[in-house]
Order: C-alpha cells, then structure tokens, then sequence
C-alpha cells in the first residue's frame, strides 16, 4: 500500500512538473532515463550474482561460514568479502537481509555492511591519486578497524 501512495505522489508531482514547464520535465525525465540506462547493466550484474549466490550456498552453508557462532572467524570472512567488493548500497542492505533470514549472525553482516560501504580495496587506485598513498591506505585501515566497532557495538545492542 505504501509503495501505491509513493507511485500517486511521484505521478502526481510529474503532472504538476509537466503542466508548469513541458520542456524542463521533457528534459528532466530524458536525464533520468539515461541515468537509469547507465545505471541498469551494473545493477542487473550484481543482481544476478547475488541471486546466483544466495541459490548456491543454503542455509546451512551460510549459518557454518557466517552465522553468529562463527564469532570472530566469521567476521574477519565477512570483513574480507566487504573490503574487496564493490556493491552499492541499495543492493547490500537486501542481500544483508536475505543473509540474516538465511542463518547470518548480525555481527558477521554489521562487519560486512560497514566494509562495504566504508573500505574500498577496489577503488584504491583512485582514492591514492586523489589524496595520496598514506591517507588513502591510512583511511581504509582506520575504516576497516571501525567496521569491527561498529558490529561490535551492534552485536551488544541487538543481542
């Protein structure tokens, strides 16, 4: 229901934008679409993978690699998989839930969460061109160490 009131809101706001200026709304959803364009490869890729993922490891592979009895062990696996992946956001927080219905330990996943999103082995190259290699590896150290804070300090809040 809520997702219908959030479609009538944009629809209704789109009228409105359309009826005020046609060419400026012409030209705004022509720039939405392209971005969606651009945008849509990527994210299907890393849909699909998550899919593929999530039908090859079942529950009881999950629960034995990053459940909540694997402890630390499990969040130095998880740690490792954020630091090098290169995910956006609106595709890890689903795939965190389908892990945590699946037999996740929420440290494991606040771990991986917080790498993902803070730590970026991958895009290291760009981040040493534009602040230097002591800051850049310096940032990422300090934002891996932190990850662990933070799924620490949810795993005491949570449990």
């Amino acid at each position: 229901m809520f997702t219908a009131v959030l479609y009538a809101i944009s629809i209704s706001f789109l009228l409105f934008s359309l009826a005020r200026d046609r060419k400026k709304t012409k030209t705004a959803v022509l720039k939405a679409w392209k971005s969606f364009a651009n945008l849509l490869p990527a994210f299907l890729g890393v849909l699909s993978l998550v899919g593929l993922v999530l039908t090859v490891l079942n529950p009881d592979v999950i629960s034995r690699l990053i459940g909540a009895e694997t402890g630390f062990k499990g969040m130095m696996l998880t740690s490792a998989i954020g630091a090098v992946t290169l995910v956006p956001g609106f595709v890890a927080f689903p795939l965190a839930a389908s892990l945590l219905e699946r037999g996740a330990g929420i440290m494991q996943l606040a771990v991986f969460i917080s790498t993902l999103m803070m730590v970026g082995v991958v895009t290291l190259p760009l981040e040493i061109s534009y602040f230097g290699r002591k800051e850049a590896f310096l940032r990422n150290a300090m934002a891996y160490l932190f990850s662990f804070l933070v799924a620490f300090i949810i795993g005491m809040v949570v449990s």
